[in-house]
């Protein structure tokens, strides 16, 4: 078996509205754009319109940044509620649980990012298009992913 090829960051600029090598995902509805991929580092912008959230879930081996640029998000941050509003920067550890939701109603925008990128771009590029939620658990858990249960959310 041979190693997985490395990623190396590419000097530039993602522009704002866009991803990066013009790539986007539709994820239950939620879109993302990569803004940068590289083994070290996965950091991708969201924009969640009011209601959309993503539960409450764990990264096993990725610490997890979120820049709040516009609105507010609540997130449930190892089992409490917790605000960030635009300019926050909010730190998830690996192991933490954690879901965000946008509970305003205004739309949100937020850079995310995770380190190292491990099998999150693969799993995006997995989730884009589907509608089954169910179905986004279980691929999700084979990338490294894992969602607690709904009353998690709660």
């Amino acid at each position: 078996m041979t190693a997985p090829e490395k990623t190396a960051l590419e000097k530039g600029i993602t522009t704002a509205g866009t991803g990066y090598g013009g790539k986007s995902w539709n994820i239950l509805g939620q879109v993302y754009f990569p803004k940068a991929v590289t083994d070290s580092t996965f950091a991708f912008e969201t924009n969640s319109d009011p209601g959309q959230f993503v539960p409450v879930h764990i990264h096993p081996t990725q610490d997890e940044f979120i820049l709040v640029q516009e609105g507010t998000l609540d997130l449930k941050l190892d089992g409490k509620w917790v605000k960030a509003h635009a300019g926050d920067l909010v730190r998830m550890p690996r192991g933490i649980p954690h879901g965000y939701f946008n509970k305003s109603d205004k739309p949100c925008r937020a850079l995310f990012w995770v380190s190292p990128m491990q099998k999150l771009e693969a799993l995006f590029n997995q989730l884009h298009n589907l509608t089954d939620p169910a179905e986004v658990v279980r691929i999700s858990a084979l990338h490294e992913v894992d969602f607690l249960p709904p009353e998690a959310n709660d």
